[in-house]
């Protein structure tokens, strides 16, 4: 059935028509219910005939509601920086979508394998919910342009491992991905294995990714993504054509940091010949 939104709390945001909120999204692979936040651009309500891709994003309540994020009034910014580069012609008019985390269950959902100390492990569940279920409602609800070409997945911190592993696992539905910030750390770096298990030659579609990471985040982290770097040349990605690579400078792990870069990254991944 088509998406249904509730957006009832008294904000600014909430009265943008161009804002929509689909409360506690059940799905048959996770128990838990999430809410989903969904941003059109512009063009969306002036263009009628008109279809767009879609960026999925993961901790959704972090990426355009002060009220709701981990850190409150500290988001993504989403809203803003996607509607400046829109306007300013440095990106193609996309439609975001924010998927909420669960809270507790965050770790578990969003970890492609288990770790023997951890736990996790349910992201292949949850790239299921995403793909079975919530895209073809969102597709179903919106003007979509369809097709790995047109549909991205982003997210930082453990979000962007899940995002990674998950684009790697649906390269024929996620063409665009952004890895911020990403905990390779997890399962003594389970996700080199995926990565390696790529293959240069594979004849599948070869998603375009965005990878990313602050000095200030950690010597340990910055090598590791170094090394996922080194990983992905390897299994055939190309610096400046199909993957970007940047080590931002005093940059740390935190809402703040990712929104501060969130335009290079959106001018990578939906660049406006795209």
């Amino acid at each position: 059935m088509p998406l249904r939104v509730n957006a009832t709390a008294p904000s600014e945001l909430d009265a943008n028509p161009r804002y929509l909120r689909l409360h506690d999204l059940r799905s048959r692979w996770l128990p838990s219910r999430r809410d989903v936040m969904v941003y059109l651009p512009e063009a969306y309500l002036q263009e009628p005939e008109r279809a767009f891709p879609v960026f999925y994003l993961h901790d959704g309540q972090n990426v355009f509601d002060g009220r709701t994020s981990y850190v409150a009034d500290h988001t993504w910014r989403a809203i803003e920086t996607s509607d400046r580069l829109t306007a300013a012609g440095l990106m193609e008019p996309t439609i975001l979508v924010g998927v909420a985390n669960t809270g507790v269950k965050r770790i578990t959902e969003y970890t492609p394998t288990r770790d023997a100390r951890m736990g996790g492990g349910a992201g292949d569940r949850y790239g299921r919910l995403l793909v079975e279920e919530l895209k073809p409602l969102v597709d179903q609800s919106f003007r979509t342009l369809q097709g790995p070409q047109h549909t991205g997945m982003g997210g930082s911190s453990l979000g962007g491992l899940i995002t990674l592993a998950l684009g790697l696992k649906y390269p024929e539905v996620f063409g665009r991905l952004a890895v911020m910030s990403p905990s390779v750390w997890w399962n003594q770096r389970s996700i080199l294995n995926i990565v390696s298990e790529f293959k240069a030659s594979d004849s599948r579609p070869r998603p375009r990714i965005w990878l990313d990471m602050g000095t200030a985040e950690g010597l340990r982290h910055l090598r590791d993504t170094d090394l996922l770097h080194r990983r992905l040349r390897l299994r055939g990605w190309k610096d400046g054509v199909d993957l970007q690579y940047l080590r931002v400078d005093g940059a740390q792990h935190n809402e703040d940091a990712w929104a501060a870069r969130f335009d290079r990254t959106l001018t990578f991944l939906f660049p406006p010949w795209s």
